[in-house]
């Protein structure tokens, strides 16, 4: 179906009030300082959002919503420091590496709790049993190194010396788990959506549902900070854009699996539907998302991949004021 079916469906099964017209407050505000804005495009179902959002970013005033493909996390960091991308959904993790390198990025506010997963040969049954094995991650310094560096450094493992790091895409990744060639692999969706359809490995651990990684935000908003300096009323207008799609995922999954799959977001619906029927994006409002910058910096902190303490990061990195008019606004 076309987008705009596809958001008029939304508000035909009873969400209208998350995709109708917008509050007094928000209708009051000036036009967008810009009318073109762009976002990246990575393959994970997970920022789901970030892609609904495109047809509600052009009722917030932008005539021109581009996506641009950056090939994932290392080329993201790149083009949201460039100004490239000008906001974009994104793992906590990276982002609190980025604001310690200095990139000239801010974190906006967290979209939902949970995606990745941990799958591992028989050999390994917990995260302590990954010292002296050999995990494939995409890319060094990526969203899966890092994620899996804090949960390490959270059980007292050195992520520097205490595993082997390989890297390989995806699909490759898979096939060397499936051939006990690498013992261990963190996947995003759909990844573990396959790999439990294809019976490989066994979960170690699934960030939706194990704590502490369940209770704080897996992907959040950031923006070029330039961007957001110059252009507010924009960088809000773009945030309620996403957060309303955030919503939307949580309440329509089906017509959302399909909308993706549609859009050639990604090819399996089925994958789709069980990775946005599994994934919290109901808890953006919730959670404090100072809490989950604060927490993968101390972990980060402890796996030396970042030097800065949490409140260096966070009066650096963060800017909540966006958020907090939304949460106002968006009352649900």
């Amino acid at each position: 179906m076309r987008r705009r079916d596809f958001l008029h469906g939304i508000t035909l099964t009873g969400t209208g009030a998350i995709l109708g017209a917008r509050a007094a407050a928000a209708a009051a505000e000036p036009p967008p300082e810009t009318t073109t804005i762009r976002l990246d495009r990575r393959p994970s179902i997970c920022i789901a959002p970030q892609y609904l959002a495109a047809e509600l970013l052009k009722a917030e005033g932008f005539a021109d919503v581009q996506y641009v493909n950056t090939g994932g996390s290392i080329g993201l960091h790149k083009a949201l420091a460039a100004g490239e991308v000008q906001i974009s959904v994104h793992f906590a993790g990276p982002l609190v590496v980025r604001v310690d390198a200095g990139d000239p990025i801010v974190v906006l506010a967290g979209v939902h709790v949970g995606c990745f997963e941990l799958f591992a040969t028989g050999a390994v049954r917990a995260i302590r049993d990954l010292k002296g094995k050999t995990v494939a991650v995409l890319d060094i310094g990526g969203s899966q190194h890092v994620f899996l560096s804090s949960m390490m450094a959270h059980v007292g493992l050195d992520p520097r010396r205490d595993v082997t790091w390989v890297t390989h895409s995806g699909q490759e990744a898979m096939r060397l788990l499936a051939e006990g060639r690498v013992d261990a692999f963190l996947g995003f969706p759909p990844e573990p959506q396959e790999l439990r359809a294809r019976k490989i490995g066994h979960v170690v651990v699934n960030s939706n549902v194990d704590r502490p990684w369940s209770t704080y935000f897996c992907c959040m908003v950031a923006g070029n900070r330039e961007f957001v300096r110059k252009h507010p009323v924009a960088t809000k207008r773009a945030l309620r854009a996403i957060l309303k799609s955030t919503d939307v995922c949580a309440v329509e999954p089906d017509r959302v699996a399909g909308f993706l799959v549609e859009k050639g977001y990604t090819k399996r619906q089925d994958y789709a539907l069980q990775a946005l029927k599994d994934i919290p994006y109901n808890r953006w409002r919730d959670y404090d998302p100072e809490d989950t910058v604060r927490f993968y910096a101390l972990r980060l902190h402890e796996a030396g991949l970042i030097k800065a303490n949490p409140q260096k990061i966070i009066a650096q990195g963060t800017d909540w004021r966006f958020l907090n008019e939304l949460k106002k606004e968006m009352k649900g």
